[in-house]
């Protein structure tokens, strides 16, 4: 068996520098103790450098051992310094449309290139697998009338 890691604060900022000078910075100290996380995204699918921060944890692996004894320590520590950040934080209201357009944007985005997509087409038909990423995964995206630019037909 292959698998696939990906753990990420997701940018809420298009400019790459605002949110890594906010918040990338804290999870440093944790990526780096994970060898085995600081893998790269390959630019088949995605664009690193768009609604990915420097600090991704991303790993391919056969060796189910990597979950307990990197991947599931690490997405503990990242959702603890989430939760360490939201009490930090102080609402800001103003910027809220903003972020919620940076989410939009983020799931138009992955649900364009989730390459998952043509796998659940293969088991379930495409139909249910475009419902499935389009309404589900990345439930804020927008759907193309009459398909999505890499899916084909909608």
């Amino acid at each position: 068996k292959k698998y696939l890691a990906i753990v990420d604060f997701q940018p809420l900022y298009e400019n790459e520098e605002d949110h890594a000078c906010t918040f990338e910075h804290r999870l440093s100290p944790i990526k780096d103790q994970y060898e085995s996380l600081k893998g790269r995204m390959s630019s088949k699918f995605y664009d690193e450098t768009q609604f990915f921060s420097q600090e991704m944890l991303f790993a391919r692996f056969e060796d189910e051992k990597v979950v307990t004894d990197d991947l599931f320590p690490a997405f503990k520590r990242y959702v603890m310094m989430h939760n360490k950040l939201v009490r930090e934080t102080d609402a800001d209201e103003d910027g809220a449309g903003e972020v919620l357009d940076r989410q939009r944007a983020y799931d138009t985005y992955s649900a364009e290139r989730d390459p998952a997509t043509g796998l659940f087409a293969a088991m379930f038909g495409k139909e249910w697998a475009d419902d499935y990423v389009f309404d589900f995964l990345f439930s804020m995206s927008d759907k193309k009338e009459g398909g999505s630019p890499k899916g084909g037909k909608r």
